[in-house]
């Protein structure tokens, strides 16, 4: 277990305190060195195990965690579950080396709020990490098709996306890319206020209250607009 001290607060630009867990102390340190030119992300501590993490997470309280997957003992998954029950407010962003879609999803289902593979670029790593600390939730594209064309072999499209129109049904497809309203305007050449409208809608019909429980909908459901 290896831990760092929260540095000085000399930028207010920085509002994501981070704490990163993986078993590969490499891959830390090169972690770390993309954080660290972030501007906004201030690396508060350090994990190599899933105890660790529990007992860094009650003492420095994190915004968001970075959390490898395949650690020794607890694994990231049951790390996860545990942490969230503690800090329902922590978000979590999984980190692995395969785009599994089993792993991503059960990742999902202890409560995560995004999945990301470890061969995601550095861009990719921190738009995934300032989605979930929106409150967002966000996949590696890598993962997204994995699980989608999964889902697509072994399960029926559920009744309930039938009652999504063309567009409500594209505006969820990057609703769970983790596109911001203004970006899904701008790819799909309409008004964010639209957008805006259009997902109050989708979450109506669908009975669901977020952007995670939407982007768990749609990876589920395998809609086929995705």
């Amino acid at each position: 277990m290896s831990r760092s001290a929260p540095p000085p607060k000399i930028a207010s630009v920085v509002n994501i305190r981070l704490m990163l867990v993986d078993d590969h102390r490499l891959l830390r340190e090169a972690l770390r060195a993309i954080l660290e030119q972030a501007g906004d992300i201030e690396l508060v501590a350090e994990a190599d195990n899933g105890a660790a993490a529990l007992a860094l997470a009650r003492e420095f309280a994190p915004n968001v965690v970075v959390m490898g997957i395949g650690l020794e003992g607890m694994g990231g998954i049951e790390a996860t579950r545990r942490m969230l029950a503690e800090n329902p407010d922590i978000k979590v962003l999984g980190l692995s080396a395969f785009s599994d879609r089993r792993m991503a999803l059960q990742m999902l289902e202890a409560g995560a709020r995004g999945y990301i593979a470890k061969s995601a670029g550095s861009e990719e790593l921190l738009r995934g990490i300032r989605a979930v600390a929106q409150g967002q939730g966000f996949l590696y594209a890598e993962a997204a098709t994995a699980i989608v064309d999964g889902l697509r072999r072994h399960s029926p499209q559920g009744k309930q996306g039938d009652v999504l129109g063309r567009r409500e049904r594209e505006v969820l497809q990057l609703l769970a890319d983790g596109r911001t309203s203004a970006q899904i305007a701008q790819t799909l050449s309409i008004a964010t206020g639209t957008v805006e409208v259009h997902r109050r809608n989708i979450m109506r019909k669908l009975d669901l209250h977020n952007v995670a429980e939407l982007t768990k909908y749609a990876i589920r459901k395998g809609l086929t607009s995705l």
